[in-house]
């Protein structure tokens, strides 16, 4: 058998492996997110933060005062400290047409920020509809959530979009069913403003150079890929795992004895990877186990749309509240990405399982299987992405992709699971580093870095010696 056959074997091999590997068992998520409160079980490398859930209120007396009420939000009011805030809903298929805006207090100044926009459509970054976690009770409708720093005061508002009506009178497609004269489009049930504290940044060295001098921590060369992740044997309590040269990267992830160099595969050199215990994952928020798909196939590249106003040195308490957010209040069993990469180019272990295995994030609505997504933190609309991030985006795909043997400068084809560009069960041809929105109708992941792709896909081919 040729090295790269007997490499896609071996990773194969390892898809069934699940809850023996976790660090901790978790306990059971809250029924609802008005229900969140303090976690009193904290893993041992993370602080506990908090969840405030609020809910809405109409602001303007109009003939109906009912939950769909034009205008929704909340009158300034002094709140426990937090630093990011979004908004759910009861039904995740229920979407909110509209705009959400909301101010904040820096804590320790009183200085009010202005109104600052929230994306108000986070529904394609989910679970597929028909997986356990796409369907769950627990799940709710959410905005993006937006970083605005430690907080102590907040005001918001929801304002329902206007209705277009076409030529006959009657609503336009997709316009839903207004209240009045039928030009105002309903909001959702349930809405509720989510205020959450990240918590303590965990003790122990900085999250970015811990692990580095140490080399690669034992048993990665053993029978299991999961020897070489955080989640696994021999990897529990790194808060690093470090870059690897090609060659280190080659004895690490293939199995002794494949030394056929005439069959190396294309893989590049593992670029430095801030593992979940580095970021400070509190691993009782998130469910039990873990859940595979059979291989890598592309990269779809996000932003967290959570805005551009952070330091690097934020960026732990900016992905555990991310993270708090999908579980908690978006009711996910875990965060939705795969990887995190920020402004400087550090890159960060997102939803747990191993991060050189096939984990199902909720990332790309329609295609979660045999895909992994990557967020760049930040808002690319109007801001381009640092050459820092780029770098960190080809390195991380030229190495994760090369497992699996994909080439980064080519294309793909994955099976939907239903979305609003493609039915369920259509096999869709894709580049196989994709930009969110080519799956999915969104401005996601922003008009700038969706226009580096391409260069992304040729550095990252250049990485694997292609």
């Amino acid at each position: 058998m040729s090295r790269i056959g007997s490499m896609r074997g071996f990773l194969a091999s390892s898809v069934g492996v699940t809850c023996a590997a976790a660090l901790a068992l978790p306990l059971a998520l809250p029924a609802s997110p008005a229900q969140a409160g303090p976690s009193t079980a904290a893993s041992e490398a993370a602080a506990p933060g908090s969840t405030q859930s609020l809910p809405l209120v109409p602001l303007t007396r109009e003939r109906s005062l009912r939950p769909t009420a034009r205008t929704q939000g909340l009158a300034r009011r002094n709140v426990r400290p937090f630093s990011l805030v979004g908004v759910v809903w009861d039904d995740p298929a229920s979407e909110l047409n509209g705009r959400v805006q909301v101010r904040t207090r820096e804590a320790g100044t009183g200085v009010w920020s202005d109104w600052q926009e929230v994306e108000a459509h986070n529904d394609e970054h989910a679970p597929d509809p028909d997986t356990d976690e796409g369907s769950s009770r627990r799940a709710h409708g959410s905005t993006a959530p937006l970083w605005v720093g430690n907080s102590d005061g907040v005001e918001v508002r929801v304002e329902a979009e206007r209705t277009a009506r076409d030529a006959t009178g009657d609503l336009e497609e997709g316009a839903g069913d207004g209240s009045g004269d039928g030009s105002e489009a309903p909001l959702p049930d349930g809405l509720r403003l989510e205020l959450v504290d990240p918590g303590g940044d965990p003790p122990g060295p900085d999250a970015r150079t811990a692990g580095r001098a140490g080399g690669a921590p034992s048993g990665l060369r053993a029978r299991s890929l999961h020897a070489a992740v955080p989640d696994g044997k021999g990897g529990a309590g790194v808060t690093e795992l470090p870059a690897l040269s090609r060659e280190e990267t080659e004895r690490t992830y293939f199995p002794e004895g494949m030394t056929d160099r005439r069959a190396a595969p294309y893989i590049g050199p593992r670029p430095g990877i801030v593992t979940r215990r580095g970021w400070g994952a509190n691993e009782n928020l998130r469910e039990r186990g873990f859940r595979y798909t059979k291989k890598v196939k592309a990269a779809f590249v996000h932003h967290t749309a959570s805005g551009n106003k952070y330091s690097c040195s934020q960026v732990p308490s900016i992905i555990r509240s991310i993270y708090r957010y999908h579980v908690v209040s978006s009711g996910w069993r875990d965060i939705g990405y795969n990887f995190l990469v920020d402004k400087c180019g550090n890159i960060y272990e997102g939803r747990a399982g191993g991060v050189a295995k096939a984990v199902m994030g909720a990332h790309t609505r329609g295609f979660n299987t045999n895909s992994m997504g990557i967020a760049v933190i930040g808002s690319f609309g109007a801001t381009k992405p640092t050459d820092a991030a780029l770098k960190a985006i080809s390195r991380l795909t030229a190495w994760k992709l090369g497992l699996y043997g994909a080439d980064p400068r080519g294309r793909t084809y994955l099976k939907s699971a239903g979305g609003n560009l493609y039915r369920k069960g259509k096999n869709v041809r894709l580049n196989v580093i994709s930009g969110h929105r080519d799956g999915f109708a969104t401005e996601c992941p922003g008009r700038l870095l969706y226009g580096k792709l391409g260069s992304a896909r040729t550095t990252a081919a250049r990485y694997q010696g292609r």
